[in-house]
């Protein structure tokens, strides 16, 4: 397929009008424990937020391997790849991670909401607008952890997020994306075909009821 230029950056393949899918406008609080922590999520439905509204699973799942593996985040530096509700990034920043939550900028104010509620207004700073192919020059190199939950699913945002990895990734990096393998959308041609030409990646985990994978990705090549 003919891909878009990475340098129009990643809203500008995102579905525009998701009113037809998200035509419902309405809040929903849910609350989580894992690792000990209880977190409270709040959702905004609404054509506003569209797929950012909702905690997916391929992020309730990446959640439960953090807590059974116990993945050890203090003092490292985290950055989260479209947050949606910010529920890894909490978790995340709740056993000591210094984390970056990223996504679109229509979509900051959820996750926001959800920080002050877990976190505190001190860690509002840490939520920041990155569109994959556009803004991931004005973020350091430096992070331990990339994290990502259920974020490949448009082919068109495939080279947009592949450009954003490979500035973000450093020597000392581990990537974790969690996703749900939709064969309509070419969810498995990103982590079979494209990601390993430029990565090593394993998956750590598979989920067969929910046919979620989880890959751990490192060694970024130049």
């Amino acid at each position: 397929m003919q891909w878009p230029d990475a340098d129009s950056g990643l809203s500008e393949v995102l579905p525009r009008d998701l009113g037809s899918l998200f035509s419902d406008i309405y809040t929903e609080e849910t609350r989580y424990r894992f690792c000990g922590r209880e977190m409270r999520i709040t959702e905004h439905y609404g054509a506003k937020l569209g797929v950012a509204a909702p905690v997916w699973d391929a992020a309730l799942v990446f959640c439960n391997f953090i807590e059974e593996q116990k993945l050890n985040f203090k003092g490292k530096k985290v950055i989260e790849l479209g947050a949606g509700t910010g529920i890894v990034g909490i978790l995340v920043s709740l056993l000591g991670g210094d984390v970056t939550m990223t996504d679109l900028p229509h979509t900051l104010s959820q996750i926001k909401t959800n920080v002050a509620a877990n976190l505190s207004d001190d860690y509002l700073h840490k939520v920041r607008a990155l569109s994959w192919g556009l803004d991931q020059d004005k973020f350091p190199q430096d992070f331990d952890y990339i994290l990502g939950a259920d974020i490949v699913y448009i082919e068109d945002t495939y080279p947009l997020l592949l450009k954003t990895l490979k500035h973000l990734c450093g020597p000392q990096t581990t990537i974790y994306l969690s996703s749900k393998m939709r064969s309509e959308h070419g969810t498995l041609t990103f982590f079979q075909d494209i990601l390993p030409q430029h990565f090593v990646l394993d998956v750590v985990q598979r989920d067969e009821e929910e046919d979620i994978n989880i890959y751990k990705i490192t060694q970024c090549h130049n």
